[in-house]
């Protein structure tokens, strides 16, 4: 038990140095960044073991890329940290990625200021989670937001109180840090760290933290290993959030736009194969396999179908907001209004001390022009709902893309 355990704590030490050799490889590759080889027309796409991988990996096992004529190959990457960096760099075309990360990495708040990646569509909507230690249980229920707190203070009489997220500026991040705002704990007296997914069970496993937000199967996997309790799952914090997106490469994306537009395509495909709820066991199964996310496929399976076994003898059935993929084009289009919402957060949550120009970012950022044109071509529907306010759930605030600072205002106590 003790090797094991400081096997455990030795790996899980070194994944820490990923943040710093990121930005030690930045600081390397600058005079290459955005340089994508044309000597291959291969098209490396990565992943995370995630379960929101799925319609990139699934389009590749269902032959649609080649369908669509372009040659793809899957990766399994190890964090986002080295999505970042290979993305920047060139060593991928594209990836399944975080919705936050380009805005956080061009604001400066995950990574070199400025560095561009350009998000192509959006993957998938809700299906993350807040999990708690079992600590927890009993005295904080399922949604049962307004008990966190007291239990927290009990806690930080005894020890530091630290919950992990994935990546700065990320969903799982800003899912943290919202939820904490919500319970009243101060984000400034408990300790916020940075784990890769596949990682947070074994931390926690060993004590390294109190409750992580992350994205499935990683929730339901401590729920099943009997270590932690789902608290809340992030479309309780916003009902059809966006989650995941295609993020590719800037020169990937300036220069070879057919097999961009070709890749997207498939996984749109792939996106409408997926909600097709009938096929979400084999999807299960598929993404299951050590090769991409390493989980059991029937806890994959029981949260893509929105039967969440909770823990400390809980459970829950979402019925219409479990995890989505398409949705009749309502996931897959690329909303400025979001990525402006993030940057507001990272203001918010003293990640950046001035707002940043919201509207320009956003408009260098995100790819809507090219995302209407496929979807046109595939003859999709395309959202006219962008830059319109809309409503987080957890705490009811109205946030107004076109004028940001009012939710900051209203809010600004909570933080």
């Amino acid at each position: 038990m003790m090797k094991r355990r400081s096997f455990l704590r030795n790996a899980i030490a070194a994944s820490g140095l990923a943040g710093l050799s990121g930005t030690l490889l930045n600081a390397c590759s600058s005079k290459n960044m955005n340089s994508v080889s044309a000597s291959s027309n291969k098209i490396k796409i990565g992943f995370i073991p995630l379960t929101d991988c799925a319609s990139v990996v699934m389009a590749h096992e269902l032959g649609l890329y080649k369908k669509h004529g372009v040659d793809v190959e899957v990766t399994r990457e190890a964090s986002w940290a080295t999505i970042r960096d290979k993305l920047l760099a060139g060593d991928l075309h594209g990836a399944h990625c975080l919705f936050g990360m380009p805005f956080s990495v061009y604001t400066g708040v995950g990574g070199q200021a400025g560095q561009e990646m350009h998000i192509a569509m959006i993957l998938n909507q809700n299906g993350q989670a807040i999990t708690l230690a079992k600590d927890f249980c009993g005295p904080v229920g399922f949604r049962e937001v307004g008990k966190v707190k007291p239990s927290v203070e009990a806690m930080k009489a005894k020890k530091t109180v630290t919950f992990a997220m994935t990546f700065p500026g990320g969903t799982h991040d800003l899912w943290l840090r919202y939820w904490l705002a919500a319970t009243g704990v101060d984000q400034k007296t408990v300790k916020v760290i940075t784990i890769p997914p596949p990682q947070m069970v074994a931390n926690m496993k060993v004590g390294n933290m109190d409750g992580f937000c992350v994205g499935e199967p990683w929730n339901g996997v401590a729920v099943q290993q009997g270590i932690g309790t789902t608290h809340v799952a992030s479309q309780d914090i916003w009902k059809n959030h966006p989650e995941k997106a295609l993020v590719v490469n800037k020169t990937f994306s300036e220069t070879r736009r057919d097999e961009l537009k070709a890749v997207m395509k498939a996984t749109l495909e792939a996106s409408v194969w997926l909600d097709d709820l009938n096929n979400r066991k084999q999807a299960a199964a598929v993404i299951g396999k050590q090769s991409y996310v390493n989980a059991p496929p029937e806890v994959i399976e029981a949260r893509l179908l929105g039967k969440y076994d909770l823990g400390c003898n809980q459970s829950h059935e979402y019925k219409d907001d479990y995890m989505v993929f398409h949705r009749d084009g309502q996931v897959n289009f690329p909303r400025k209004a979001h990525g402006i919402w993030f940057m507001a957060q990272y203001v918010r949550f003293g990640y950046l001390p001035q707002a940043p120009d919201y509207k320009a970012i956003a408009d260098k950022l995100v790819l809507q022009d090219l995302y209407k044109d496929v979807a046109k071509g595939m003859n999709l529907a395309i959202p006219e709902d962008d830059m319109k306010p809309f409503t987080l759930d957890l705490d009811k605030v109205v946030f107004d893309p076109n004028k940001p600072e009012l939710a900051l205002s209203a809010d600004k106590t909570k933080a």
